[in-house]
């Protein structure tokens, strides 16, 4: 869990933008965006571009639906961005999400490129059940960043941080 001597740190969770049904022998882990998810991913990279966000981490599952929503970042933010791709995120339990974010706690701001159910998790283990009901009544949309500050000596991550906001590229 966190780490209690950590300093604070602004985290971005992004859940990949929609994405294809595999196809026949497809792997899961193989699925692209579709349509649609395409242009949620362009359109949620310039909403960030717009409002400031440029991490100084993104650490991102290997999986095909998570490398294509990332990668516009470099694009419309910055083609210097420091991207790192993690397997773990694309089969890990929750519990891999909040190492990764310890391990990283000497960064300014990381953001985390995954997948629900963890990304959802996450956000409520992060900011507490009512918190996170509120920003996400229906669940964890596909290409939405939540935006959250964690304070330092943030302890466990349970109830102990801050949902600043929460952009989704239909809006």
């Amino acid at each position: 869990m966190l780490d209690s001597a950590s300093k604070a740190l602004r985290l971005y969770l992004l859940r990949h933008a929609r994405s294809g049904w595999a196809l026949p022998g497809q792997r899961d882990f193989d699925r692209a965006l579709d349509e649609a998810g395409y242009v949620e991913a362009e359109r949620l990279a310039q909403m960030a571009a717009d409002q400031g966000i440029r991490p100084d981490r993104i650490l991102c599952s290997t999986a095909v639906r998570c490398r294509e929503t990332a990668e516009p970042f470099f694009r419309t933010v910055a083609e210097d961005l420091d991207i790192r791709y993690v397997d773990a995120l694309y089969s890990g339990p929750t519990s891999v999400y909040f190492d990764l974010i310890d391990a990283h706690r000497h960064v300014n701001s990381l953001m985390l490129v995954g997948h629900n159910p963890m990304i959802e998790q996450l956000l409520y283990r992060l900011v507490g059940d009512d918190a996170a009901r509120d920003a996400v009544p229906h669940g964890y949309p596909p290409a939405g960043l939540a935006v959250i500050d964690l304070p330092a000596g943030a302890g466990n991550g349970v109830d102990s941080a801050t949902l600043v906001s929460l952009l989704l590229p239909n809006q």
